[in-house]
Formats: C-alpha cells, structure tokens, sequence
C-alpha cells in the first residue's frame, strides 16, 4: 500500500515539473517577438543587429536631415553625438516630431538603415525619454530641457 503511495506521488511531481517546463518554453516563445532592446546610434554602428532582429533606437533628430518624400515617406539622421544612422519612416510623424528633439523608433536595420514602423517623440517641452537621456550621458553629450549642449558634468550638476 505504501508503495503505491509512494508511485502516486513521484508521478504527481514528474506531471507537474513536466507541466512547469512546458508552459515556461510557451511563454519564452510567445513573448520572443515582444522584447524589442533599445540601442543609441554608436551602438548599432559599432555592432550591427541582423536585418530580422527588431529593435528600438533613440536619440535626437539631426538638424536639417529631415527629408519627406513621396506621400508619408520620410528620412532623417538620429545621433546620440557618437553616431549617426540614418531612419526611413513611412507613416504619419508625432505631432511633437522636429529637429534637435528626443525620438524613439521601432524597426530594424536593413542595408545600414534603420527601417522604422513606430516612431515616439516627446511629449512635452521637457520630457526626453530615459534611455535616450542615458545613451546620451554615455557619450558624455547631453542635451537639457532649454536646448543647450553641454558636458555631463554640468548636466548632473556636480
């Protein structure tokens, strides 16, 4: 009888872990499409992502690279002072998009352009998002609320 016992609850405990190892590689593969990781501009030149890998990238949009073309097409340069790459987005831009200012995309590097599908722009005077603020600091760039460039010393203040 006891024995018998003892066979139930090993085979509980193989079915559970069974089960726990499963729903574990369900949940890896589903959310496999929505992890997208940012990177600035210097990282995607100094190590380019595959041309499937989707990917977020930030920075501020170079002054005078906007370029519009045929119906929502539209081109410009993000840098983060260390890098430039050059973004291709066919849609409708924010509101709030312009030159000098803080944007996030989402897409893929095909070719050494970066294809984007989403674009995000600030939204508001002085928000800038946190990894664009970091990847900038990281070049030791970093651009404040009123529009003046200067070191990181002065923009942390200390």
């Amino acid at each position: 009888m006891k024995s018998l016992k003892k066979k139930r609850r090993i085979q509980i405990v193989a079915i559970a872990t069974v089960a726990l190892v499963i729903s574990t590689v369900l949940i890896g593969y589903a959310m496999r499409d929505g992890i997208n990781f940012f990177r600035s501009p210097s990282q995607v030149i100094a190590e380019p992502p595959s041309p499937t890998e989707v990917f977020r990238i930030g920075g501020l949009v170079e002054e005078g690279s906007i370029v519009r073309g045929e119906g929502e097409t539209v081109r410009f340069n993000v840098t983060d002072g260390g890098g430039v790459v050059t973004v291709t987005y066919k849609g409708v831009l924010p509101d709030l998009f312009e030159e000098n200012q803080g944007m996030v995309g989402t897409g893929s590097l095909q070719d050494g352009v970066f294809v984007a599908s989403e674009i995000l722009a600030k939204h508001d005077e002085t928000y800038m998002p946190k990894e664009v603020v970091d990847a900038l600091k990281e070049q030791g760039v970093y651009k404040d609320p009123e529009g003046n460039i200067r070191p990181i010393e002065e923009a942390s203040g200390s």
